[in-house]
């Protein structure tokens, strides 16, 4: 899932719940207080639903800091959805907006609806085995544009896991494990390829047909 668990220590969710990055308001849309939102979730249809209230990630200047956001409609133009909200009736208060971040309480004990997806909560602290064996644990999940990918703490260092069946063919949150078969040189340095070395003794070959230089012609001119 494309939710992000918090990061931040301004907010102390219930025991029980999590807090989600869900969206990020990216643009004034219009005169009429619209707003372009770039989608960090799944679910846009249950986590925009009208009613749906956020709390805000603003710079603390901000005259939005520590206030929430109440979404009124969610719309789509040429495949972007735009959020209208209420209290932000016109473009100029729109722009106040631009950059906050969206985010949402979550019941941090339910799976997703959706077969093969979980949050990002759920995801984070397990541990990342390959052919049985720990390499490491799940530090967070990085969302790009192309895929997912699993930061997975080795203990030394930080790898960057491609989040695909492929290569993450199996997760178990009951058991707290995900099981890798990433290719090979992901988790270790392959070996630079070194060159030939002449065999022991071989020593160079002269051209058979190669001989001494031969001395210049006489110049018959010469005296």
């Amino acid at each position: 899932m494309a939710d992000h668990k918090l990061p931040r220590k301004d907010v102390a969710p219930r025991p029980d719940q999590t807090e989600l990055r869900v969206g990020r308001l990216t643009k004034a849309h219009g005169l009429k207080g619209a707003i372009k939102i770039e989608l960090y979730t799944d679910e846009p249809e249950k986590r925009f639903a009208p009613g749906a209230v956020f709390t805000l990630q603003v710079p603390t200047a901000s005259k939005w800091h520590g206030k929430t956001l109440e979404l009124k409609e969610l719309r789509w133009y040429n495949g972007h959805p735009v959020g209208f909200f209420a209290g932000v009736d016109d473009r100029t208060e729109a722009e106040t907006l631009v950059k906050a971040i969206l985010w949402v309480s979550q019941d941090a004990r339910p799976l997703p609806d959706e077969d093969d997806a979980w949050y990002d909560h759920q995801l984070v602290g397990l541990t990342a085995l390959r052919d049985g064996v720990k390499v490491g644990t799940v530090a967070r999940v990085d969302h790009l544009p192309a895929q997912d990918l699993l930061a997975i703490n080795t203990g030394s260092d930080e790898v960057l896991v491609p989040f695909v069946k492929a290569i993450v063919p199996e997760v178990d949150v009951v058991a707290g494990t995900l099981t890798l078969t990433p290719p090979t040189g992901l988790f270790e340095e392959l070996p630079d390829d070194e060159p030939e070395s002449a065999e022991p003794g071989a020593a160079a070959t002269a051209d058979p047909e190669a001989g001494a230089a031969e001395p210049d012609a006489a110049d018959p001119d010469a005296s």
